[in-house]
């Protein structure tokens, strides 16, 4: 019990401060193991986890997507991918089935792959000073 405290509350101070960009990773890294946990849950036959993980993982693209800064031209083809996910998401959900959620669970991991990368460009292009705080 302590120690499931402990890693609870670990998991809140990782989540209380991190930057916006480990957020997002959080996010991508949380939706694909739901996504994984939903495939399991099918192939164990399991229909009410499958349905509770994948709707954790529709709750996850809602929010990347309502997070999306409108101000950049590519958020638009980003909304749009999230749109996307989040209606295979659905479509999975009612027939519980694992190709799609494959599907998805590929489209999320390009997402995070991709984001990961950014995250290190960025952070070689900032000054150490800005690194090191």
């Amino acid at each position: 019990m302590v120690t499931n405290n402990r890693y609870e509350q670990y998991k809140t101070n990782a989540i209380m401060t991190a930057s916006p960009q480990e957020l997002t990773l959080m996010l991508y890294n949380g939706a694909l193991k739901f996504c994984k946990q939903a495939i399991e849950a099918i192939k164990n036959k399991n229909i009410s986890k499958a349905h509770e993980y994948i709707i954790r993982v529709e709750d996850i693209i809602q929010e990347l997507m309502i997070t999306l800064d409108k101000k950049y031209p590519i958020s638009k083809d980003f909304e749009l991918l999230y749109d996307y996910i989040y209606r295979r998401l659905v479509e999975a959900n009612v027939s519980k089935n694992i190709e799609v959620l494959e599907e998805v669970y590929g489209l999320i991991k390009e997402f995070r792959d991709t984001w990961k990368e950014a995250m290190k460009k960025a952070k070689m292009h900032l000054p150490q000073d800005v690194i090191n705080k």
